[in-house]
């Protein structure tokens, strides 16, 4: 069989016509359409294909269980925004959803409210806070609030030698909704750019840099899960997001207080701090169907 042009992108579409998954054949199908129209449009060459194929190949060498090189390429496509765009369609009021990224770690230490999840990080202090609601303002008792950022190295402790974890945690609101931690004042930082991904980066003459931000993901019976990020307003990365994950909504102040001053739990740190208040709005199930 000598199949040119039209008819093997149609052979090959026709050979999925047997999936018993009506969703998996859609899926199939439709890559093969996509995926055979981008090398017409761009007739691809065999050495491109080449190459294409040992990036890919390098991508998954490099990926470990705490470095997912994929999730960072699906980032710097833009296809992880998109997805979360498409899946999480909120009603108004509810806080919006970005990306998850690729640092998220199962069993991340329990903390009180008020309690410290910076474990030593390097990094200024920060008192995080503020309560979760549903959209009608109402607070949301018992949910679970998980959170990770980097230090001011611009490091998750993933990525150090560590004999702990640190800027990591989760927590559970109280009966008025409220959650309170103290971590570091997050600090921008470029995604890891050693590997693949980061050659795509400086052949598209892009960088790689995220602005300051700290990592939430809240779930709570009855309500569909948020994951989502506070950004440091005034951050000179807001703009050029290597991952496009900035939302106006997202962005918050965080304020700086002289040593000694009371902080808003009681405490009176020694040294200067910052606060940031922020309350996370979650939608119900029913809403986001």
């Amino acid at each position: 069989m000598d199949l040119q042009g039209d008819g093997l992108t149609e052979a090959v579409v026709a050979s999925f016509g047997n999936s018993t998954d009506p969703r998996t054949r859609t899926l199939l199908t439709s890559l093969v359409r996509h995926l055979h129209a981008f090398a017409r449009e761009v007739e691809l060459t065999e050495d491109e294909y080449f190459a294409a194929i040992d990036f890919l190949t390098r991508t998954g060498q490099i990926s470990t269980g705490t470095r997912q090189e994929f999730v960072l390429l699906a980032d710097v496509l833009g296809l992880s925004m998109l997805t979360v765009g498409l899946e999480n369609r909120k009603p108004p009021g509810a806080t919006q959803s970005t990306v998850f990224g690729p640092f998220f770690v199962e069993g991340s230490p329990e903390v009180g409210i008020g309690g410290d999840i910076a474990n030593g990080a390097p990094g200024r202090p920060c008192l995080v806070s503020g309560r979760v609601l549903n959209t009608k303002g109402e607070p949301v008792a018992g949910a679970l609030v998980e959170t990770w950022q980097a230090d001011e190295e611009g490091f998750y402790d993933v990525q150090k030698n560590l004999d702990g974890p640190q800027n990591r945690g989760h927590l559970h609101t109280d009966a008025d909704g409220n959650y309170a931690f103290w971590a570091v004042k997050p600090v921008a930082y470029p995604i890891p750019d050693d590997g693949p991904v980061g050659e795509l980066l400086r052949a598209g003459g892009r960088g790689p840099m995220r602005p300051a931000h700290i990592h939430f993901m809240v779930t709570a019976p009855g309500y569909s899960r948020l994951i989502t990020h506070v950004f440091a307003a005034g951050d000179e990365h807001l703009e050029d997001d290597a991952v496009f994950g900035v939302k106006d909504s997202l962005v918050a102040e965080f304020t700086e207080h002289p040593a000694g001053t009371a902080a808003p739990d009681g405490t009176t740190p020694g040294r200067p701090y910052y606060t940031v208040h922020y309350d996370l709005v979650l939608a119900t199930t029913e809403e986001t169907q």
